[in-house]
């Protein structure tokens, strides 16, 4: 809307017997002022402005109107009260024009308002030239993979089903293969297919030929808004041609924040790509604004102000973990020197079950097997696209150029985040970064599940913990609220080392895994009963110990007490945070041990630890715990298979005792899975 202001032109033309005054306006988007002041407040609809006669020549005491046919207006006084014509003039009276359609030039319809005195004697005529123009920046505000025509709600953003504000992925990904750079890194676009991982957002215009002398459409941004985003366009004349790869330009980001862009005249469309720059983090709650704005020159030696602004609003897409009910869709396991038994295990399961494998060789792993630990995967999606990204961990062992250099790659992102100033610990290594299946907790959804990490013991003075840079990128993305488990009672301290997810058919259509001390001693107490204590754990192995001599040491079952005291605390917190019941439970038969440290007594596995296995739709490769044998089968193997098996699951015994167990990891500690999407669609998260 804008106000005519009457006031400048009293002082100058009062004494004038006649007063004819030009206005040129136009109309829905901007304005041009000729021989009188005219201030413009500001534009809602494309179609309405405001005209207050707050002074007129002195003797003026009433006014008419006259308009052309696709011009129209009604009057007001402050009150809202309509009165007829001719209209008396009052301190603060208020004409509203509109027009009906899009002007084909400039200044193509008029409105006058002739004044009269108190005899009505005409005094004199204003008359105001009107160019109407239609300008709308538009986004996929609806989130339906189109950018609809000016959407009310393109300006915010709100989450759920029935929300809106677009969504803009990270353009965390490389469209080369050959000397890697992440693509928003990188100031231009080299690839089409870069464009895809961009939102659209284009500026529809509709209008005369060309815009007035002086005036002139921008793009901006804040400054904060530029570290978080870039916009590209094609590089355009008067209209759109052919393009290549080089025609499109930067518009505005990094350190540009405005940048006029053309208008072209006519009924027309300028798309723009828009791509991420940034997670939501700590610093950072993934809004992302942008102002389209209409200047207005104000005369020579003063910078142009704006007159009408358009504004929208996307939300940068979180990184979204995939808990292990999703269907698999490729396995990732090192190559050693010493694993090619487990490797052979490995790939046999995986050619079973139909997915692929890749495995990581020698020259890129340099003997650290730890797949697990270096990263976990994930990904980023949007109405229009997706595509996985992986997290690297701050643990940079001699994995630490396998996320970059063999994953990154084009529709495939990368992430990570750098413990500048904070000390690495083994809990930041990645097998101690797990996430739920979903849950429903006290009438709370969370279809995406929760994010798990393991941390030191709430009330410990000292203890490791995950470093902080992780845990607010883990925090800030919010579709996946994190669950911190007491995870620093381990000598390697993750939670695949005690917890894991399988699917199952019914309830929450899973079963939490945990690992049980008590029920590994009820194991070895049934077969001593049973008259087995003779048999012998780790057959086979020099380590070869029997039933009779593990259930006689004190000191084991002491240790063992400890930390069945420490799981059955996470327990608890697992039961309360994902709304769980005992029966969604299954222990697991594990004993531990605890080893002296200069920072006091931690645990491990005494035995291959069942619980840190592979989940591989209803296949499982279970580390093989080597346990006592009974008619020449393992009394712990058939333990387990009785407690997963009537759940459909298929369990596959994995030997990985000397080139992992022994060095405190397992199965799933060496290896990894990329698994495909969750169908939910995060925007629409209730929060």
């Amino acid at each position: 809307m804008a106000k005519l202001n009457f006031q400048h032109l009293q002082s100058s033309l009062s004494h004038d017997p006649y007063y004819n005054v030009e206005i040129r306006r136009i109309l829905h988007i901007f304005v041009e002022t000729k021989s009188i002041h005219l201030k413009c407040i500001s534009f809602v609809n494309l179609n309405v402005f405001n005209v207050t006669l707050m002074c007129a020549p002195p003797q003026s005491k009433s006014f008419s109107i006259k308009c052309g046919p696709n011009v129209h207006y009604k009057v007001t006084s402050p009150a809202g009260v309509r009165s007829a014509a001719p209209y008396p003039l009052t301190p603060n009276s208020v004409l509203i024009v509109t027009m009906d359609t899009v002007s084909e030039t400039a200044n193509d319809s008029k409105l006058s308002v002739r004044y009269y005195g108190e005899k009505t004697e005409s005094l004199g005529d204003a008359v105001l030239h009107l160019t109407a123009v239609e300008i709308s920046l538009d986004v996929d505000a609806d989130r339906d993979g189109v950018v609809e025509k000016n959407n009310p709600n393109k300006g915010s953003w709100k989450w759920g089903p029935n929300g809106h504000g677009a969504v803009l992925l990270v353009n965390c990904d490389s469209e080369t293969t050959y000397k890697k750079t992440l693509d928003s890194e990188v100031d231009e676009i080299n690839k089409v297919s870069d464009l895809q991982d961009m939102s659209k957002m284009i500026l529809r215009t509709n209008g005369p030929a060309e815009l007035p002398e002086g005036y002139k459409l921008t793009m901006h941004i804040s400054q904060t808004t530029s570290e978080n985003v870039r916009v590209f366009r094609p590089r355009t004349s008067h209209k759109l041609l052919k393009l290549f790869l080089k025609d499109y330009i930067m518009v505005v980001g990094t350190d540009t924040l405005t940048e006029e862009v053309p208008y072209l005249g006519g009924k027309t469309e300028l798309a723009f790509f828009v791509e991420g720059l940034r997670f939501p983090d700590k610093d950072f709650d993934g809004l992302v604004t942008i102002n389209l704005s209409l200047l207005e020159p104000c005369g020579k030696g003063f910078p142009e102000t704006p007159i009408f602004t358009d504004t929208v609003v996307f939300h940068i897409s979180p990184w979204i973990m995939t808990p292990n009910t999703l269907k698999p869709v490729e396995v990732y396991v090192c190559s050693t020197n010493d694993n090619y038994t487990f490797l052979k295990s490995i790939k046999n399961l995986v050619d079973k079950c139909g997915y692929k494998l890749k495995i990581c060789y020698e020259y890129m792993n340099r003997g650290d097997r730890w797949m697990q630990d270096e990263l976990e995967f994930g990904y980023i999606d949007s109405p229009h696209h997706q595509f996985p990204v992986v997290l690297d961990s701050p643990r940079d062992g001699d994995l630490q150029d396998f996320p970059y250099e063999s994953i990154l790659g084009p529709d495939f992102g990368y992430v990570t985040r750098n413990a500048l100033n904070e000390k690495v610990s083994s809990l930041d290594s990645f097998g101690n970064l797990e996430v739920s299946p979903p849950v429903t907790v006290n009438g709370k959804s969370y279809p995406l599940g929760r994010i798990i990490i393991g941390v030191a013991f709430p009330t410990a003075t000292r203890g490791r913990n995950m470093t902080q840079v992780v845990q607010d990128f883990l925090w800030a993305q919010k579709v996946q609220e994190p669950i911190a488990l007491y995870s620093d009672w381990l000598v390697v301290g993750h939670v695949d080392e005690f917890m894991t997810f399988v699917p199952a058919p019914d309830r929450k259509k899973f079963r939490l895994l945990l690992a049980s001390p008590d029920a590994g001693y009820k194991v070895f107490k049934s077969l001593q009963k049973k008259g087995h204590g003779e048999a012998e754990m780790f057959p086979g192995l020099p380590e070869v110990i029997s039933v009779n001599e593990i259930l006689s040491d004190k000191k084991l079952q002491a240790e063992n007490r400890y930390v069945q005291n420490c799981i059955d605390w996470n327990r608890d917190v697992l039961k309360k945070e994902l709304g769980l019941d005992d029966e969604d439970i299954i222990d697991l038969p594990i004993l531990f041990k605890v080893l002296e440290e200069k920072t006091g007594p931690r645990a491990v596995a005494y035995y291959p630890d069942m619980v840190n296995m592979i989940v591989l739709g209803d296949q499982l490769g279970i580390p093989k715990p080597f346990g006592p044998k009974v008619n020449g089968r393992c009394a712990l193997e058939t333990e387990v298979r009785s407690l997963l098996e009537p759940l459909g699951l298929k369990c596959t015994f994995i030997d990985d005792f000397a080139p992992y167990h022994k060095l405190l990891g397992e199965v799933h500690c060496g290896s990894n899975v990329l698994r495909e999407r969750s169908p939910f669609r995060w925007w629409n998260l209730e929060l």
